[in-house]
């Protein structure tokens, strides 16, 4: 080899390691923009857009797809010079079936077909990204390419999931918070002592779903000789439920202690519903004025589970009243319902939770079942009505766990 090529080789080689210095120091100070990029806190989409416009200008990448998990379904996240084969659902179905960086020469699907590699990035074993990639500019370095993009792909995927669980647990935390203000509102608003006299004998069982529900059951005394009971089912749970409970049980309260007839407190319960809710939330309710000394009984049901009564061994559905409340601003029609007793009148009441119990096969505790067992429970006590459906219920749910809130409510008037 003369001088002069050996010049020309020399200068050549120097040439070369110098591109390959300018482009080594390029993705460097692309890394260190991106990772700059993720410490403030930059939103996906900035740092998508980043992505992107790197791959793209700095490294001559004309066709790219990066797809990452959303709501457990795969989304491009941001795409060069791919066509909307892309987006198509199909096209997200085929990416499990790579687990290692692919060509694509071989592939068939119309939106494969159009990259030449796969990049799956995998984070604790699972795939959280995949990066398809196609003509890029000066082939000479494009495996060193591929392997950067494999690099700022999973810092960028990685970056991204952890921001989400953080804000999943973030969210998770406030959730759990909220539940716990919720159960403490729902604690005071359970009564913790029933009242008795030689008129009335009452019993309760309250079981919560997951720590927090929204059932809820009262018994106020008016008299020695007078008494309300009531159960509801409010919708939904947590501590919009919660509140809207202790409203709804301060609304009552007041309105008893006017000595208000049963018809118009019920109606002035549903406007108070309605304009708390705005018919977003409802409630179903059940409320009876038992006088003793008189032996009646005065109730309404606003679409609750029907409680049944014992009336001197008749077994009757207290099913007249009207709809939930909440759902109008004015209720469509209301009655009440009256009744009257000899000697014993024992008045059970529950929650569909009860009724919505499954057994193994697939059954469940019908109201025909509460029916027969009330029905042959008429020389038991409250306390021992209250064991007994514990007992069955227990019993026929055998290995299924329970779904919704539970609630009974016996009250005997002698």
């Amino acid at each position: 080899m003369s001088p002069l090529e050996s010049k020309v080789k020399e200068k050549n080689e120097i040439s070369d390691l110098e591109h390959k210095l300018s482009l080594k120091q390029l993705q460097l100070n692309g890394l260190m923009s991106i990772t700059q990029a993720i410490n403030d806190n930059v939103k996906e989409q900035g740092l998508f857009q980043m992505y992107s416009d790197f791959i793209n200008w700095q490294l001559g990448v004309k066709k790219m797809a990066l797809f990452i998990q959303k709501d457990k379904e795969w989304v491009c996240a941001t795409s060069i010079g791919a066509g909307d084969t892309v987006i198509d659902e199909s096209l997200t179905h085929e990416l499990h079936k790579y687990e290692r960086l692919n060509h694509l020469d071989n592939e068939t699907h119309p939106g494969l077909k159009q990259f030449d590699v796969i990049i799956p990035v995998q984070h604790k074993n699972s795939p959280i990204a995949y990066v398809l990639i196609g003509n890029i500019e000066n082939q000479d370095d494009s495996y060193g390419k591929v392997l950067f993009i494999t690099t700022i792909t999973n810092i960028i995927a990685v970056a991204i999931e952890n921001k989400r669980l953080f804000k999943k647990q973030i969210q998770q935390e406030r959730l759990n918070r909220e539940m716990e203000l919720a159960s403490d509102v729902q604690h005071m608003l359970i009564p913790s002592k029933l009242p008795g006299n030689n008129y009335f004998n009452l019993s309760s069982y309250y079981l919560p779903h997951i720590g927090v529900g929204g059932d809820y059951y009262d018994c106020i005394s008016l008299s020695e000789e007078s008494l309300i009971i009531c159960i509801a089912d409010i919708s939904g749970k947590g501590l919009a439920a919660a509140m809207l409970m202790s409203n709804f049980q301060a609304t009552l309260h007041v309105l008893l202690s006017k000595d208000t007839e049963l018809l118009s407190l019920v109606k002035e319960l549903n406007k108070s519903v309605y304009n708390i809710a705005k018919g977003d939330r409802y409630i179903t309710f059940f409320i009876a004025k038992i006088e003793a000394t008189k032996k009646t009984i005065e109730y309404i049901n606003c679409g609750h589970v029907p409680p049944i009564a014992n009336i001197d061994g008749m077994i009757l559905e207290l099913d007249k009243g009207s709809t939930i409340l909440g759902g109008f601003e004015e209720l469509p029609f209301i009655e009440k319902g009256e009744l009257l007793y000899k000697e014993v009148c024992t008045v059970l009441c529950y929650t569909d939770g009860i009724t919505d119990i499954l057994n193994n096969e697939g059954e469940y505790f019908s109201d025909a079942l509460v029916h027969d067992l009330f029905r042959h429970s008429n020389n038991l006590t409250p306390d021992g009505l209250v064991e007994k459906i514990k007992t069955k219920i227990h019993e026929f749910k055998q290995e299924q766990e329970y779904t919704d809130d539970m609630t009974v409510l016996v009250c005997k008037s002698y």
